[in-house]
Parts: structure tokens; C-alpha cells; sequence
């Protein structure tokens, strides 16, 4: 498989903030758009393209939140939308459609992680629903105004969480084999990250590139609280007194940590004519051969994408299959 997935090298690391990224970048009248902006490294991500000068627009679902979440940061928009509803990405979409305004950053942080089996108006499953098609049809429906930015980035955010499975084309929705928690949200995953592949093929020639990102562990984001406690006292990562480990080195990161690389992605040089590619520690990720994946997957550690999360193939077929779900 041919493939861009090769460090650059950055000269970031693990460890780089967001603040360390976008030092010197002046983002004054560009327009971001920052899904799940309002809580965790979504928040963090809006709050520093915000300081770069942007426009920021924060959908939410719950605007009250939101609003409280972003009151030390004047005039970013906030309106609503729940990824869940597709009229409501529909309404989010045309009124930002009606502002007349390019689009020049779209970071799709929002997501669910590891939730009991739910399903939507539709009888989708809540995680492929919420991480990927909603985001799909988001893209799709801001298309014009990220075409018209003549130079626009959509960043994915995706994560290890793919080591816990592909896309199951079979049945995506869980209809027919058990559900497992972990599954639904490693497909998910897998999903964020073949949807910039394609997305990223398929808009380059308009100036749209796209890219997916593992922003590390960050335990205190709220977004771990439907995974028990003791698989998270197993995976190590608060201390004996209860306290976040902060370890880079084993993707133990703070927020500011964990937003870096959405924002390396959203906003640096140093990956002009680049996309399509998988990004962690504010670089491009390694591709693990399929030889090497029994270490890989031995070694929590260490940096690497696995081939079918950036398969060409694999993401035309998904992009053809999500747009038969979201008309």
C-alpha cells in the first residue's frame, strides 16, 4: 500500500502543548468550526485557536453548558447541534451556510467512548452514529463553505481506540453479533480515521485536506465515564492517590497535551500538501507492518498506525456506505 504515513520529523513530541504548535501562527480572519469545543480537548483546541485570532464557532448540544464552558473567551459562537439528530446537523449547517463565511478550519472532536448499546432514531448504533456519521454529514453539508476557503483543513479526531477493532461492513449496527462496547467505539475510531483519508482524496483538488489524529489518554475529560472502574484502575492511569497520571511517554497527557496535535494538524505549515495521513505527538504516525503488529500491539508505547485504518479502499467503501445512511 502506498502510503504518506512517515514522521516528518516535527520537532514536536509527546509532551508539546497546543500553545507550543501554533506559537507564531496567526489565524486573524480565519473561521474554525470546533465540534465538542466546550469540554475537554475540545475546549482547549477552541480556546487556542481562539487565541491565534480565529473566528470560532463551538456547536453544542447542550448550549447552556457551553456558553458557562466558554465566557473567558469573547465572541465565539456558540449554536446548537446534536450530532445524533440530522435535522439538527442539517439546521447547524444552513445557518452557518447563510453567514456567508468561508470555512477554514473544521475539528471534529466531539464523541462517545465505550457507552451501553444505544441507538438512534434511525437504529443506528449511537458510537458509529455520533463519531463518524454525524461527522460525515457535517462535511458534506458545510462543503461549500470549506471549498470556498481555498485552502481549507478538516482535522478527525480518531484514536488508538481502533486497536479494538475495524469496520465490520457486515454490521456496523451490532444487529447481529453481541455487542461489545469497546468494539462499537474501536469502529468508530477505525471510521474517523478512514473518513480523512477519503474525505482528504477526494477534496484536495478544492484546496480541502484532512487529517486524523490519537490526541493521547486524557482520563479527566469526562469522556471515559461509562468505562468501569476497573478497567481503568487496570489501564494504570491514576496514581495511589487517585490523582491523573501525567506520563507522554505512555500517552498519560494533560489536556493542553492532548490538544496539541489537532491543532498541529488544523494549523501548521509544516504539513502543507500533505493529508490523508494519521497524526500522533504532533507528527505523522509510522505505518506498522503487518509483520511487526504482534509487537506493536505488545508495546502500549509505542507510535503507529496499522494498515486498515488508512486502507484506501476500505475508506472509498465507507464513504459510499455512510452517504447511503445519512441521504
Amino acid at each position: 500500500m502506498t502510503t504518506a504515513q512517515h514522521p516528518l520529523p516535527s520537532g514536536f513530541g509527546a509532551a508539546t502543548t497546543a500553545e507550543e504548535v501554533i506559537k507564531g501562527i496567526d489565524l486573524t480572519g480565519r473561521v474554525a468550526i470546533v465540534t465538542g469545543g466546550y469540554s475537554g480537548i475540545g475546549l482547549e483546541t477552541a480556546r487556542v485557536l481562539h487565541g491565534a485570532g480565529a473566528e470560532v464557532v463551538v456547536p453544542a448540544r447542550d448550549l447552556e453548558r457551553a456558553r458557562a464552558a466558554l465566557k473567558e473567551l469573547p465572541g465565539v459562537e456558540v449554536e446548537r447541534l446534536d450530532l445524533l439528530d440530522p435535522a439538527s446537523v442539517d439546521a447547524f449547517a444552513k445557518t452557518f451556510l447563510a453567514s456567508g463565511r468561508p470555512l477554514h478550519i473544521l475539528v471534529n472532536s466531539a464523541g462517545i467512548m465505550a457507552t451501553p448499546l444505544t441507538r438512534d432514531a434511525r437504529g443506528y448504533e449511537a458510537q458509529f452514529a455520533t463519531n463518524h456519521l454525524g461527522h460525515f454529514q457535517l462535511v458534506a453539508r458545510l462543503w461549500p463553505a470549506l471549498a470556498a476557503a481555498e485552502g481549507a483543513r478538516v482535522v478527525a479526531v480518531s484514536s488508538r481506540g481502533f486497536r479494538f477493532g475495524g469496520v465490520d461492513f457486515d454490521d456496523l449496527h451490532f444487529e447481529h453479533r453481541p455487542y461489545e462496547p469497546f468494539a462499537a467505539y474501536g469502529q468508530s475510531k477505525t471510521a474517523n480515521a478512514l473518513f480523512a483519508v477519503e474525505l482528504d482524496r477526494r477534496g484536495k483538488d478544492q484546496g480541502v485536506r484532512a487529517f486524523s489524529v490519537h490526541p493521547g489518554t486524557i482520563i479527566d475529560t469526562g469522556l471515559a465515564k461509562h468505562v468501569s472502574a476497573e478497567v481503568i484502575e487496570a489501564a494504570g492511569v491514576y496514581d495511589e492517590h487517585g490523582r491523573p497520571v501525567r506520563d507522554p511517554a505512555r500517552q498519560l497527557k494533560s489536556v493542553p497535551q492532548g490538544a496539541a496535535t489537532s491543532v498541529w494538524c488544523a494549523t501548521s505549515p509544516q504539513l502543507a500538501g500533505l493529508g490523508g495521513v494519521y497524526c500522533e505527538n504532533c507528527d505523522v504516525s509510522p505505518l506498522v507492518a503487518e509483520a511487526d503488529e504482534p509487537a506493536w500491539r505488545a508495546g502500549a508505547e509505542t507510535p503507529g498506525v496499522l494498515p486498515y485504518v488508512v486502507d484506501p479502499a476500505a475508506a472509498a467503501r465507507l464513504w459510499e456506505v455512510s452517504e447511503r445512511l445519512t441521504a
